[in-house]
């Protein structure tokens, strides 16, 4: 589905990815692992055209690198951004109908949002409210809501257990997995490398700006590695 060729990022004069290669299969989930500052929000960042990058990117057979975030949107991507990035002082209803306002109108967006509201049901209750006003694993379940909104095939996720309590992130990969089984391929930037390593299909390790690993989830797991860098304990 996805295709990343020879990527490179800079700002500045610091490079940020050199030459990276990476494939995404649909269908499936992929996990791209590294310390801070490896190069994993610039990857994501350059795929979504937040960032401009050298090299190719194919999504679906068509090149998509140089185009404009909203014009990629469209293509079928959405991002949901690390830290959550809700709208603090819009309600629930309002953050969900941005996410999707561009892409669906009428019965279609209201649709959407019953999906949605369907899919996260603690959103239903929060409707109303303030997203500021929400918990942080609430403020996550409404940041993927608001990346679904624009109904993608391809959704890339940016730490999306940061800072949570144990039993919400055991819903966020529950979800994560849910999403997967319903046909929609995910792209997972993760610091849980245990846990994403056990829903991964394939998984990528960056190490300052530059490939250095791949291989299945299983494989990952039980490389010297990823068991020295992420699994010690």
């Amino acid at each position: 589905m996805l295709t990343v060729t020879d990527l490179s990022v800079r700002y500045g004069q610091i490079e940020a990815l050199r030459g990276l290669g990476l494939t995404v299969a649909k269908g499936s989930v992929t996990v791209l692992l590294g310390s801070n500052g490896a190069g994993k929000s610039s990857t994501l960042n350059a795929i979504t055209g937040l960032a401009q990058p050298r090299g190719r990117i194919t999504f679906e057979g068509a090149r998509i690198d140089g185009l404009a975030p909203e014009d990629i949107v469209r293509k079928g991507i959405a991002l949901c951004p690390e830290g959550r990035r809700v709208f603090p002082s819009l309600s629930v209803a309002e953050n969900l109908h941005l996410g999707g306002a561009v892409h669906a109108k009428g019965e279609a967006l209201a649709q959407r949002i019953e999906t949605e509201l369907t899919r996260f049901p603690i959103l239903r209750e929060r409707f109303h409210q303030k997203a500021g006003l929400l918990s942080g694993g609430e403020q996550q379940m409404l940041a993927i809501a608001r990346a679904l909104m624009s109904a993608p095939r391809l959704l890339l996720l940016d730490e999306p257990s940061l800072g949570l309590a144990p039993k919400v992130v055991d819903q966020v990969f529950d979800l994560i997995l849910s999403l997967r089984d319903q046909g929609l391929t995910v792209l997972l930037v993760e610091q849980n490398a245990e846990r994403a390593l056990e829903i991964a299909d394939q998984g990528y390790v960056l190490q300052s700006g530059e490939l250095v690993l791949s291989g299945t989830g299983k494989e990952l797991a039980a490389s010297d590695l990823i068991r020295q860098a992420y699994l010690a304990g």
